[in-house]
C-alpha cells in the first residue's frame, strides 16, 4: 500500500471500517508498522514473527521483538504460529519461535494473534497447555473444517473469518459451519492484501484485497449465520474492541 495508502485508508473509512489491526510479520518490520499506525487514527499495531519467515531470523531477533513489545505496548503479540504448507522455514525453528512468542504474551498479558496452516496437531499440542496463562487468543483467518472449529472453540479461542468464506470454490464448507461460532467469539478480517472476496461486484481490476472490502466479508458472514448485517457488525466490533483492548 506504499503508493496509495492514504486513498486506501479513506476508502476504508467511507465503507465504515473505522478500526484496523496492522500485524507485523517480521521482527524488523515493527518500527515501520508503528509509524503507519501513529500516522492514521484507528490503526493499531500487533508485533510478531510469522512462521513462514523464520529461516530469515536469528535468535537475537526474538529478543529484540520482546524488547520492542515491552517498550511499545502493542494490542497483541503476533502474527505468530505454525505454517507447514510450503515449509518455507524449518519446523524446529517455527516451533521455537511460536513457543517464545506465547511466553511473551503470557508475561506481558497481551492477547495472541495466531496463524496455523497444515500444522494443526503441533499447533494444538504447543498452544493448549499455555492457554490458561494467556489472556486471549484468536485463530486468525480460520479456514478449517467443523471438527477443528469445534476444537478451537472448546479451547476458548476467538475465530477470525476472512474473505475465504466468500469463495464458492474453497470456502463453501466455512459458509456452512460459521454459524456454530458463538456471538461473543466471532471476528471478521480481510487478511489484506490477500483473499479478496470473490463475491465483490463489480469485480475490481486488481486482485489486491484492502480494508474497505471487509464489508463484503461482513455481508457473507451475516447471510451464512442467518443474522442481520447490523447485528454481525455490532458483535464483531464489540469482540474486537474487547479482545484487543481498544
Amino acid at each position: 500500500f506504499d503508493h496509495d495508502r492514504e486513498a486506501a485508508y479513506q476508502r476504508a473509512l467511507a465503507a465504515g471500517v473505522n478500526g484496523q489491526i496492522i500485524p507485523s510479520i517480521k521482527a524488523g518490520w515493527c518500527p515501520r508498522v508503528k509509524r503507519i499506525c501513529d500516522q492514521y487514527p484507528g490503526l493499531y499495531p500487533a508485533y510478531g514473527m510469522h512462521p513462514m519467515f523464520m529461516s530469515e531470523h536469528r535468535q537475537q531477533d526474538i529478543r529484540k521483538l520482546e524488547e520492542w513489545i515491552r517498550q511499545e505496548s502493542p494490542v497483541a503479540v503476533g502474527e505468530c504460529g505454525l505454517d507447514y504448507f510450503r515449509n518455507f522455514s524449518p519446523r524446529d525453528a517455527q516451533l521455537h519461535a511460536f513457543r517464545r512468542q506465547l511466553e511473551i504474551a503470557r508475561d506481558t498479558g497481551l492477547p495472541v494473534f495466531l496463524h496455523q496452516r497444515d500444522a494443526h496437531d503441533d499447533f494444538v499440542d504447543l498452544l493448549e497447555p499455555m492457554l490458561p496463562e494467556i489472556s486471549r487468543a484468536v485463530a486468525h483467518c480460520f479456514t478449517g473444517e467443523g471438527e477443528s472449529l469445534r476444537e478451537y472453540l472448546a479451547m476458548g479461542l476467538y475465530i477470525g473469518i476472512t474473505g475465504w468464506i466468500c469463495d464458492e470454490r474453497r470456502g463453501r464448507h466455512l459458509h456452512d459451519i460459521v454459524s456454530i461460532v458463538p456471538d461473543d467469539r466471532l471476528m471478521i478480517e480481510t487478511d489484506a492484501p490477500y483473499l479478496m472476496p470473490r463475491t465483490l461486484k463489480p469485480k475490481p481490476s486488481s486482485r489486491r484485497n484492502e480494508p474497505a472490502h471487509l464489508i463484503e466479508v461482513l455481508k457473507t458472514v451475516a447471510e451464512a449465520r442467518g443474522q442481520s448485517v447490523q447485528h454481525v457488525a455490532q458483535i464483531t466490533t464489540a469482540n474486537a474492541e474487547r479482545f484487543f483492548g481498544i
